[in-house]
């Protein structure tokens, strides 16, 4: 375990892991960010600023703390993810309420974020700060097995996360994957603009939680976010986040089948900083890679008159946060129901994972500074060139310096193998 991270100011960067017992904190020098045992929560990621050290993700008001007790905590938790549930976290194999797939009862988002990992080791070196963690099957029906590294590299204001799913069963599997990142306060404030890859829109259909919470018209499809239908009547702008409007809604667009770079944005005019979420799209994706399917905005603006969201049953909604997930799924529905619908959209809403096989995913989140006048127009649409990426806003361009190639991420699986083999994961 190396050193207690923190922040030089100039100079070189400090990379360095620390082991804090529930959880591993990573930094670089530009960006921090914490990895809890439990869940593989990541409820810290953030960057210094003018203002001293920011934390772009979501922690609840009403984030328990302790061990899971149903009989102390199921009456206003609930669930158990949502004793603990906060920032990024890992959704697999559900993504969604829990269900009964193959003979295996499934906890909301999947084992990976009910379930504790299992911390092999952590550490730093020249190039980067790491952690690695295994989690093993959750139910023998389903008999999955997880590695998973999360690092920082020098000189990017961005963690990376990798995972391999294995499957040790005779047949193939069908899952979810998906990534719940959601963002807190400094990407609330009024004029926070969202920006996404895709082109295509549609919101659940009737019969799903949001019949309840949603301002906007169910089974709806439209093909942009400033002109999203009401139930009510007219269009919302969805790109603009607009406060607590008392409602809680669900949209979920399709990555572009052409598309080499699956990403999802959104910027805080306050900061001048951009969240940006990116990932290899469908097109020319190595064999054995996952390409996420879908752009999902989770848009907890009030709604939810019920604990743990409300204070009561039927009291105000008091939880405000935004979600830009990315996941292959069948909207927030469950894998039992995407095994009905295998497609949405044109894309496929499930994984196969091929018997005694195994799947890999890149995932990257990046606090970029792009400008307040950048922050306040929006990114429109993010390119990859030569050195990193290409962030375009009707305010000016940002070139990010950041490995969106992939190429540092997927070399990293040879050395999270060795590392599970280390540890004896088989």
């Amino acid at each position: 375990m190396i050193g207690v991270s923190g922040f030089r100011e100039g100079g070189a960067a400090v990379l360095s892991a620390r082991d804090r017992g529930a959880s591993v904190e990573l930094s670089n020098g530009m960006v921090r960010t914490e990895v809890d045992l439990l869940g593989g929560m990541m409820p810290e990621f953030g960057r210094k600023t003018e203002r001293g050290f920011m934390n772009a993700h979501w922690v609840p008001p009403f984030r328990g703390s302790g061990e899971w007790s149903p009989g102390l905590h199921q009456a206003f938790w609930n669930a158990k993810l949502l004793h603990h549930i906060a920032g990024d976290f890992l959704c697999c194999p559900n993504f969604g309420p829990p269900c009964q797939v193959d003979g295996a009862a499934l906890p909301p988002h999947g084992w990976t974020a009910v379930d504790t990992w299992r911390l092999l080791g952590s550490g730093a070196d020249g190039q980067s700060a790491w952690a690695d963690f295994s989690l093993e099957p959750g139910d023998a029906s389903m008999n999955l097995a997880f590695l998973r590294r999360d690092f920082l590299l020098s000189g990017e204001p961005a963690y990376w996360s990798i995972l391999e799913v294995r499957n040790r069963l005779d047949r193939p599997v069908s899952i979810n994957v998906g990534r719940h990142n959601t963002l807190g306060p400094p990407f609330l404030e009024p004029g926070s603009r969202v920006g996404l890859c895709a082109e295509t829109f549609m919101t659940p259909p009737p019969g799903t939680e949001f019949d309840a919470t949603g301002r906007l018209e169910t089974g709806a499809s439209f093909d942009s976010l400033e002109r999203a239908p009401l139930r009510s009547g007219g269009f919302c702008d969805l790109r603009r986040v607009p406060g607590m409007v008392g409602a809680t809604d669900f949209v979920s667009g399709p990555v572009p089948r052409g598309a080499d770079l699956g990403y999802s944005c959104a910027t805080s005019p306050s900061t001048g900083l951009a969240y940006l979420c990116v990932f290899p799209g469908p097109a020319g994706l190595p064999d054995g890679e996952i390409a996420l399917s879908f752009n999902d905005l989770w848009m907890q603006y009030g709604g939810r008159r019920f604990t743990p969201w409300a204070e009561a049953e039927g009291a105000p909604d008091r939880t405000f946060c935004l979600g830009t997930e990315n996941a292959t799924g069948a909207f927030a529905n469950s894998l039992a129901w995407a095994r009905t619908r295998p497609e949405i959209m044109g894309s496929p809403t499930m994984v196969e994972l091929p018997a005694r096989g195994s799947r890999r995913l890149v995932y990257g989140v990046a606090l970029a500074e792009v400008g307040k006048d950048a922050a306040s127009a929006g990114i429109d649409r993010v390119e990859r060139i030569s050195g990193g990426l290409e962030l375009l806003s009707p305010a000016g361009q940002t070139f990010l310096p950041l490995s969106a190639d992939f190429g540092p991420a997927r070399r990293a699986f040879e050395s999270l193998i060795r590392a599970a083999s280390g540890a004896g994961v088989a």
